[in-house]
C-alpha cells in the first residue's frame, strides 16, 4: 500500500493527514510507502491551487495528495536506515544532549563560584574536570580553603593522585591572589549550592561515560564502523556520529552533492537577472552539520590537505566557520565515495594528498 492509496481511500480509511500526524516510523513497519514532504514545500504548493495564501488542514491534504499523483517520479520514498544504526543515532544524540547539560550546568557553577568562592573557579583548566570537582567537594567554601598551605594542598593532591604539572604552590597562589569568597553562616549556606551543583555534575559524568561505552560497544559490531573509524581523528563517539546520521542507505545519497546539501556544506544560490547572491544553507539537517562540521573542524589537525583546504579558505577572507563548512563539504565528498564502495580511507590512496605531500617534498 502506498501513501496514493491510502489518499483517495474512503471515509472511513485514514487520509493523507492522519499519515502526517501518525509519523512515519510505525507506517514503515508496516509497510506502507513514505514519501516526506517538507513544511516549506507544502507552503509553496498551495500556491498551484489558489492565491490567497488560505490554510486549512483538509485542504492540505489535497494539496499533498495531488502532489504526489503528479510528482511521484521526482518525489523518492523514505527508506529506512537498519535498526542497528537507528539505535546508534539515538545513542549519539542522547550523548549529545547530556554534554549540552552538563556544560550549561557547568556554567552554572562557575557563575555561582564567581560570587562565593572566586578563587575555585580559574584553579584549574576545567571548572568540570575530575580533579577540579574533588576539590570543591573537599574545599566548598572560602573557610575550608583558608585551611590550606602549599605543603598541605601538595599534600592532598598527592593523595588524589593530581597528574597535572601545575606545581602546587602555584596553585596556591591562584587561590590566595583571588578575591576572598563568602565565609561564616553566609559561606556554609553557599556551600550547600555548590554541593548541589558538584553532585549534578557527577551524576552527568556517570551517564555520559555509560553512554559512551555503549556508543563504543554499537559501533564495534556496525558493519559501516571500518569506514568512519579510518578518518583522521575521528575516534569513537566521532565516528560514530558520522555513521549514525549519515546512514546506512546508500539510495538516499545518489551523489556527493546530494550528501552536502543536505548536511549544509554546500552553500544556497539566489539569482534573479544580474543579481545573485551565494549564502548560507539554512535548510539543513542540523545534527549531521554538526557530526560533519566537527569533524572535518580537528581533521586539519592531522591531515595536511585538510590543513591546506582550511589554510587557504581563511587566506580568501572567510572566518574559521566557513572555513570549517568549506572543509566539511570536501570530506563529504571523500566519504561519500568511501561510504558507496565500502572501503576505509586510506591517506595513500588519496590522491589530492599524495599530490601536495608531493609537492612539498623537496626535488632530488
Amino acid at each position: 500500500m502506498t501513501i496514493g492509496d491510502i489518499s483517495s481511500s474512503g471515509p472511513s480509511r485514514p487520509s493523507v493527514h492522519d499519515v502526517l500526524i501518525q509519523g512515519g516510523t510505525p507506517l514503515l513497519g508496516a509497510g506502507i510507502t513514505v514519501v516526506v514532504i517538507s513544511p516549506n514545500q507544502v507552503k509553496n504548493l498551495r500556491g498551484r491551487y489558489g492565491s490567497a495564501g488560505n490554510k486549512d488542514d483538509r485542504f492540505d491534504a489535497f494539496v499533498l495528495a495531488d502532489t504526489l499523483r503528479t510528482d511521484r517520479t521526482r518525489l523518492a520514498p523514505l527508506t529506512p536506515d537498519h535498526p542497528a544504526t537507528v539505535a546508534l543515532r539515538r545513542l549519539c544524540r542522547a550523548r549529545k544532549d547530556l554534554v549540552a547539560h552538563r556544560v550549561a550546568l557547568a556554567n552554572q557553577l562557575r557563575a555561582h563560584l564567581r560570587n562565593v568562592f572566586p578563587g575555585a573557579v580559574g584553579l584549574f583548566a576545567d571548572l568540570d574536570s575530575p580533579i577540579s570537582l574533588m576539590f570543591l567537594t573537599r574545599f566548598d567554601c572560602q573557610d575550608r580553603a583558608d585551611w590550606l598551605t602549599p605543603k598541605r594542598l601538595a599534600t592532598w593532591l598527592s593523595g588524589v593522585s593530581y597528574s597535572g604539572r601545575t606545581d602546587p604552590a602555584v596553585l596556591h597562589a591562584r587561590l590566595t591572589a583571588a578575591p576572598r569568597g563568602a565565609v561564616g553562616d553566609d559561606g556554609s549556606a553557599h556551600a550547600h549550592i555548590t554541593r548541589a551543583f558538584l553532585a549534578a555534575l557527577r551524576t552527568l559524568g556517570e551517564q555520559i561515560k555509560l553512554l559512551t561505552e555503549q556508543i563504543g560497544e554499537q559501533l564495534a559490531g556496525h558493519a559501516d564502523a571500518h569506514i568512519f573509524t579510518s578518518l583522521p581523528r575521528s575516534g569513537t563517539v566521532r565516528a560514530a556520529r558520522l555513521l549514525a546520521e549519515i546512514g546506512d542507505c546508500r539510495a538516499r545519497f545518489p551523489t556527493p552533492e546530494s550528501l552536502a546539501c543536505l548536511a549544509g556544506g554546500a552553500p544556497a544560490t539566489r539569482q534573479s537577472g544580474k543579481a545573485r547572491i551565494v549564502g548560507f544553507r539554512w535548510a539543513a539537517d542540523k545534527q549531521l552539520r554538526d557530526a560533519v562540521t566537527d569533524f572535518a573542524g580537528d581533521s586539519r589537525h592531522s591531515n595536511l590537505w585538510a590543513a591546506d583546504l582550511y589554510n587557504r579558505a581563511v587566506a580568501r577572507g572567510h572566518d574559521h566557520s566557513h572555513a570549517v563548512r568549506i572543509l566539511a563539504r570536501a570530506w563529504l565528498f571523500v566519504i561519500w565515495h568511501c561510504w558507496q564502495d565500502n572501503l576505509p580511507y586510506e591517506p595513500d590512496k588519496h590522491g589530492a594528498l599524495q599530490r601536495l605531500i608531493a609537492h612539498q617534498q623537496p626535488a632530488a
